[in-house]
């Protein structure tokens, strides 16, 4: 604001000077006398202040040809003129539009377009840095794996896109299934990059997926330390790549080895059920019974699971049904109410020959939330209490054909596995199972079970139905079949 005002006063100022030497001019006598090839010219005071500013424009026109003609010189010569710079800018002009039509038409897909574009821009503005990227993705739209591989390996030259090669190339060789080129890549990039998000992700999962558990939690550690995963979740797959591990030394028949990374797995993440079961196993190969129960009975209360109540009775296999019945007791006490608890203590009943308690421990599943397991339960109670064989094949019948219940389960693709792995065999998805009921639909009936009731014979009402009604209706269904 201040150097523009002074600009504005000095223009004002300049004007009224000239005006007032004008005037002055004007008004005074005589004027300059200007002598050539002997002829005498007499100018007045105006005509001397024209001719003035008359010579100062020649001096200042002769000045620029001057200075034009330098520059061609120059030019010629092959130097940095304003010329050359003209030319410069509008080649980099038309580059940089070439470049912008390259990147539309990648993004519209095509592919053979964008690959006319980014050569026309690569020779424009002489860039490569910028227009390599555009070809290599532009090859790969159109088809051409071999010019891309070509444009990505031109990348690594530089320094400023050496990761942006490594990691084209990186995905190529995943495209490919060559995931022991790509994991190699994938470490360069890594250890370039090391806070890129999707290349921690990518090793990771590619790590996990070649049992490569070491290097895997320096990938986790790296997630941390860089702030890439919360520390919970950091503390949860940590513990998976320690259980995983432990269960490859255990293969291996690394007993002790295999023991110490059970029981770091366990107490990273207690709630975890096969690194509990891995870890009660260890105590009871070291005859510590006491922390076998600790360990069980912690993940227990956090999720109920057969496998913990199968580990749970290895630690006294020679107690009979009674005492088995009353140890379990410390177990289950925490979680009454859970479906796991009542089918635990059926079964342990039916060892016992309880039946009546058996089925009361039961309770109301059978009707609530049948699946495969409690119905079959319920099969083995009545035949324990002396029922006809038809009843006890109706109620295997409709085991058949009913839910098989909670199983490990992929969150990603739902696919069902028999045991706890940690890489899902569908998706490779890593550290996605969870112990839960799988969506029927992924549960297909196996063909022609929903007629084994009626070829089998239905089973008995395990309860008195509450209403009337329902008695009466329940009676006349029964009638008919007889």
């Amino acid at each position: 604001m201040l150097w523009s005002l002074t600009k504005i006063l000095f223009f004002v100022v300049s004007i009224a000077l000239l005006a007032l030497g004008a005037g002055y001019l004007m008004e005074s006598d005589g004027g300059v006398m200007v002598t050539v090839a002997g002829v005498e010219y007499t100018l007045t005071p105006l005509m001397s202040a024209i001719a003035l500013v008359v010579l100062v424009v020649a001096l200042w026109i002769l000045l620029k040809l001057a200075s034009f003609s330098v520059a061609v010189l120059r030019f010629l010569n092959g130097d940095e003129t304003a010329i050359t710079r003209y030319f410069d800018r509008n080649r980099e002009r038309r580059g940089y539009q070439a470049l912008t039509e390259g990147m539309m038409a990648l993004a519209s897909g095509e592919g053979h377009m964008a690959m006319d574009k980014a050569r026309k821009a690569e020779r424009l503005l002489r860039k490569p840095e910028l227009t390599n990227l555009v070809t290599a993705q532009a090859a790969e739209v159109a088809g051409d794996r071999r010019k891309a591989e070509q444009v990505y390996k031109r990348l690594l030259k530089d320094d400023t896109t050496r990761f942006v090669g490594v990691r084209g190339l990186m995905k190529q060789k995943l495209d490919e299934g060559k995931t022991d080129v790509a994991m190699k890549l994938a470490k360069a990039a890594f250890a370039l990059k090391p806070r890129h998000i999707e290349t921690q992700d990518l090793l990771l999962k590619l790590q996990a997926e070649q049992k490569d558990w070491s290097g895997a939690r320096e990938t986790l550690n790296a997630k941390l330390k860089h702030g890439a995963i919360p520390k919970d979740l950091h503390k949860r797959r940590d513990a998976v790549l320690a259980l995983s591990e432990a269960r490859d030394l255990a293969a291996a028949d690394t007993s002790i080895e295999m023991r110490e990374a059970s029981i770091e797995a366990n107490r990273l993440s207690p709630d975890l059920i096969p690194a509990a079961v891995l870890a009660a196993k260890g105590y009871i190969a070291q005859d510590k019974p006491k922390y076998a129960t600790r360990v069980l009975k912690k993940a227990w209360d956090a999720q109920p699971h057969p496998d913990l109540a199968a580990t749970f009775a290895q630690i006294a296999p020679n107690e009979t049904p009674a005492e088995r019945l009353k140890r379990f007791g410390a177990l289950i006490k925490s979680t009454p109410d859970h479906p796991e608890t009542r089918m635990l203590l059926a079964e342990l009943n039916i060892a016992a020959e309880d039946f009546p308690e058996a089925r009361r421990a039961l309770g109301d599943l059978v009707t609530e939330n049948p699946n495969a397991r409690n119905l079959t339960i319920m099969a083995a109670i009545e035949r324990g209490e002396g029922a006809d064989d038809a009843v006890v094949k109706g109620w295997l019948a409709r085991a058949l054909s009913a839910p098989r219940g909670p199983a490990w389960t992929c969150d990603n693709c739902h696919n069902i596995h028999t045991e706890w792995v940690p890489v899902c065999e569908n998706c490779n998805s890593f550290d996605t199972l969870a112990w839960k009921t799988p969506p029927t639909a992924d549960v297909p009936n196996g063909p022609g079970t929903e007629m084994l009731p009626l070829i089998v014979g239905q089973p008995e009402a395990p309860y008195a139905a509450e209403d009337p009604a329902e008695e009466g209706e329940d009676f006349s269904a029964a009638e008919t079949q007889k």
